[in-house]
This record gives structure tokens, sequence and C-alpha cells, in this order.
């Protein structure tokens, strides 16, 4: 389909950027509900910082000068626009559909998530809160809350579960070279959901103190509103960058890895009202289908609430939040934005999964064929894009939101799988 190549004036608040992409359905209703997802479940005691935090961001999203920061960051600390690159020797691998990656990997820190805590501690300085206080499952969103937080002269307390802190700690090196007060959570499972509750604990005791910087499109009112808008950057550079280089011609698929969802959301909002475009969703398989097995939380979850939203839950008998299981730290969370429950059952986005083997297989092809070692959580919407553009024609295309580097992950993979020894000189 051609699309005109005229182009909108530049917005100058936030608020213009999001009504420029945003479908009006993606408003959320003043209590922040995507259709029946959403809300704000919470205990009194946080119901009004909420609500503080909602105004604040109500009047910062409408406010050039707040903008006009957060662009300059964009461009000079992240280095955006990302590039989008034609990944051929991907393609003539798949033999079919010509692959893209959006290469969020290139940003500073690493990842997708600088993009919107950059917008969270500009937010907290607004607010006048002296520190931020955030989850981190793979480390990603928690260096990222460490760097901006440097930048910005705030404190910095990242809470991150017992197993990932043992499984990423690079991460937490870096968290620690940039400021940042790592705190290790052993309860429970003591991965993500543990690190959620942890952080949310606290930041409950000291609402005045602290922001709290959720990670994801996940969460009360206002964060999954807060992080899509930040995250929606990337989705309108794709459109724009794709559509210029392939004569106003649109995509064919843009496919994007879901733990919480914010890269995903991130990708996708700018072409919700392309229909013609295919919006395709990987959540982990792990290792099987049995609860446990697994973090497939839009295809095996319910309805219910979690860490103040209603949402899709994995749960288990008695109804609480279910253990789950990943290859990798990012996507081991048993619930998933409100977005994309209402995405998923206005059947505009379609949500499938990927499993461990498969993830470790598109991790080392794209390592070899293009000399980018990805993160695990974005090999999950490779493996499911080196397939699908397998089942495609060689003119169409597929966009994968390549979310992350995976220098994180090297030393969990090479335990995986058998690189051999280095080869003796002779």
């Amino acid at each position: 389909m051609l699309h005109e190549s005229s182009k909108p004036s530049a917005p100058t608040t936030l608020a213009e950027a999001a009504d420029l992409i945003h479908t009006p359905a993606l408003k959320p209703t003043g209590d922040g509900y995507f259709g029946s997802y959403g809300g704000a479940v919470l205990p009194e005691a946080l119901a009004t910082p909420m609500a503080e935090v909602a105004q604040a961001y109500e009047e910062a999203r409408h406010d050039p000068a707040f903008y006009a920061e957060y662009t300059y960051l964009l461009r000079d600390v992240v280095g955006r626009p990302s590039p989008l690159m034609h990944a051929r020797r991907l393609s003539e691998y798949a033999g079919g559909a010509q692959i893209y990656l959006k290469r969020e990997d290139l940003n500073h820190t690493g990842a997708h998530k600088i993009n919107h805590t950059l917008g969270e501690v500009l937010l907290a300085k607004r607010m006048g809160k002296q520190a931020v206080i955030a989850e981190t499952g793979a480390g990603q969103h928690g260096v990222a809350l460490a760097a901006a937080a440097a930048l910005v002269g705030l404190d910095c307390e990242i809470h991150m579960g017992a197993v990932d802190v043992a499984k990423q700690h690079p991460n937490v090196v870096r968290m620690q070279l940039l400021g940042a007060k790592v705190v290790s959570v052993e309860h429970g499972g003591a991965t993500l959901k543990e690190a959620v509750d942890s952080a949310f604990s606290v930041y409950a005791q000291h609402p005045d103190h602290y922001l709290f910087a959720i990670g994801s499109v996940v969460g009360p009112h206002p964060f999954p509103t807060i992080v899509r808008d930040f995250q929606s950057v990337v989705g309108a550079e794709i459109r724009a960058q794709f559509l210029e280089r392939n004569d106003q011609v649109l995509p064919t698929a843009v496919i994007a890895s879901v733990g919480g969802g914010s890269n995903a959301m991130g990708a996708f909002t700018a072409f919700l009202d392309d229909t013609e475009v295919r919006l395709i969703g990987v959540e982990p398989g792990g290792t099987g289908e049995e609860l446990g097995q697994h973090a497939m939380t839009m295809t095996k979850g319910s309805t219910g609430v979690l860490h103040g939203m209603t949402a899709r839950v994995l749960a288990d008998e008695a109804g609480e939040p279910a253990p789950v299981h990943s290859i990798t730290s990012g996507l081991d969370y048993p619930g998933v934005g409100p977005q994309h429950v209402f995405l998923a059952e206005s059947g505009r986005v379609e949500y499938v999964s990927v499993n461990d083997q498969q993830t470790l297989d598109a991790f080392q092809q794209l390592s070899r064929l293009e000399g980018i070692i990805p993160a695990l959580e974005s090999a999950h919407a490779l493996a499911e894009g080196i397939r699908r553009a397998g089942e495609l024609d060689s003119d169409a295309s597929v966009i994968i939101n390549l979310s992350g580097r995976g220098d994180k992950d090297i030393d969990y993979v090479a335990d995986k799988i058998d690189l051999g020894q280095p080869e003796v000189a002779k």
C-alpha cells in the first residue's frame, strides 16, 4: 500500500508526539483502563501518590520545555535515531522475506530501556524527588535507570532477584559503578516478580522520597502509559525509516519479544492503524507447557490483578502468581502489560511463543551471520522473525526489534552451548 510522503510539522510536546502515532483505542480512560484492562488497584496508602504521578505526568507531557530536554537527551545521550539495518545474510539464510533489524542494541547502555528511564528521571526531577527506585530482571532497565539518574543527579535504588543477580553479574557491577544501590531479593522465586514486590514495598513507605520508575508497560496507572509514550519513539523511527527507504511502502510484519511488553509496545504503536502490517509479539516458551516451565502469559494466562493492574496473569490453583521460567531474566514475569491484553482481544496483535532452544539457535545465527550478539530477550523475536521470513516471498519484509545487545548473556550462553576450547598456537 502506498502512503503519501508529506510529513506533519514536528511536535513540540510529548502529547503532540503521541497524538501523531497513537490510535485512539490506545488512549486510556481517565482512570487508566484500556478496555477492561489496566487501572490502579492499590492500597489506600498508594492512591494519593499515584494520583500525584498521574497529574505531574499529564502536565509534563504538555510542556514544551520538558519535551525539548527529553529529545535533546535522546539525541545526544542515547544516540537516536537508532539504525534500521537490512540483515542481508540473515535474510538469505531464512530464504524468504527481507529481514530488517531495529538496532536498539546500539543505544547508550545497550537496550531500549534508556528511552523511558530518561523520561522517568526528568519527571522525578520535575516532581522534586530525591531518588528513583525500580525493579530489574536481566539488569538492562537497572543499568539504564542508574545511568539516567547519574546524569541528572538523583539517587537510584534497584531491586533484583537473587537468581538474576547471579545470572547477570556484569550488569550488577555496571549498576554499582554508576552509583546505584543494588538490593538482592532472596524470597520466593527470587526473580523479577519478587523484585517488583520488594521495590514497591519500599516505595509505599517513602513515596515522597522516591519516584517508582517501573521498567515496562505494567503496574498501576499511569505507568503503562508513561512507559509506552517514551518507548513509542522506536516505532515512529521504524515507520519513517522504512517508508523513506522503500518508496513509501509499509513492511509486511513487525516482530518483538514480550515479557512485560515495553519494547513490543514501542515497536507496535506507530503501526496500529496500518492494518496491512502484521504485528507479532513473541513470548518465552521456556522448556515446556506445564506451569512453571514457561512465561507464556498471553497464551496461557487468565484475567487477574498483579502489581496494581488488571491484566492477564499466570496463576496457580490458589489464584496466586505462579512460578515462571525463561532462559532470559528479562522475560520471566507472570504478568503482561494491559495494553497487550487489549490488543490481543481486539485481534490487532498476534502473540506466539518461542522455546529456550529456538532462542539459543537464533542467538547463534545472528552472531555468526551478521556479527551481532543479541540479548536473549531479542533472540526470541529473532527466532520467530527468521521462521516467518522463510514462509514469505522475497518481496515481503519483516522488521525485528533488536531490543538489546547480548554482552550480559555471553557467560550464561557459553554454559549452555559447546563453543570448544581455543586452539593452541603451534
